[in-house]
Formats: C-alpha cells, sequence, structure tokens
C-alpha cells in the first residue's frame, strides 16, 4: 500500500533479517543500541519530518523516538513508560499482530482500508 516501514532494533537476527526482507521493510538497522542515530538516518534518507512518522516501541531505549514522532504507538506488552508515552496503545502484544493492527489503523485513518482489503485477499 506504499507504507515506507524500517525497524531499528539492538540486537542481531537472522530471524529479524529475513522478516524485514519478505515485508520489504527499506529501513533495516540491527545491532544499533543508540537508535536515535539511525532514526535520523531514515529521516534524512526519506526526506521526512518527525511528524510524518509513526514509530512502534515496545521498551525504554524507545522513549526518545516515540517522543519525537508524530504517531508514537506503544505495543500491549510494552514497559509503562513507553505506554504512557504513546499516543496509542495496541490490543495486541508486540510478535502478535500489534504492527499489523497498526498499518492497519494507518490505512483506515487515511480512507485507504477498503483498498487494501482486495491485495490481501489475493
Amino acid at each position: 500500500m506504499g507504507l515506507r516501514m524500517g525497524l531499528i532494533t539492538g540486537r542481531d537476527s537472522a530471524a529479524t533479517t529475513r522478516r524485514a526482507r519478505e515485508a520489504s521493510m527499506e529501513f533495516v538497522f540491527q545491532g544499533r543500541a543508540k537508535k536515535l542515530v539511525a532514526y535520523e538516518e531514515i529521516l534524512r534518507t526519506a526526506r521526512v519530518t518527525d511528524e510524518a512518522v509513526a514509530y512502534i516501541g515496545d521498551d525504554l531505549p524507545d522513549l526518545p523516538l516515540l517522543r519525537r514522532a508524530g504517531l508514537a504507538v506503544a505495543v500491549g506488552n510494552a514497559v509503562p513508560e513507553v505506554k504512557q508515552a504513546a499516543h496509542y496503545v495496541t490490543a495486541r502484544s508486540g510478535g502478535q499482530g500489534a504492527v499489523r493492527e497498526v498499518i492497519e489503523l494507518i490505512l483506515k485513518a487515511q480512507g485507504r482500508w477498503s483498498e487494501a482489503i482486495p491485495r490481501a485477499i489475493a
């Protein structure tokens, strides 16, 4: 549906690399303990401002990015501090469909959900 996606994680994982490729993620930063540097690189590369970013987090290292993002989202099993910083808390936990929930939320807010359904069914 044209949403530009990516991830920033402090860990390195072959499974994460595979999943990012399967989901056609444009921005993949692994092994990044300091997420802010990678986030700012994404902003420059994508030529967007904080207001155009939806950021999904679950733990304390996500707080600086959540505070900057136009849409700050905490997954259902996030730590309390992340939930407090979020504009929206997902019903689902991380790894259990939380990202899909946010994508659906964004597409519905854009009035594009009905256009997405046939693509999902195909």
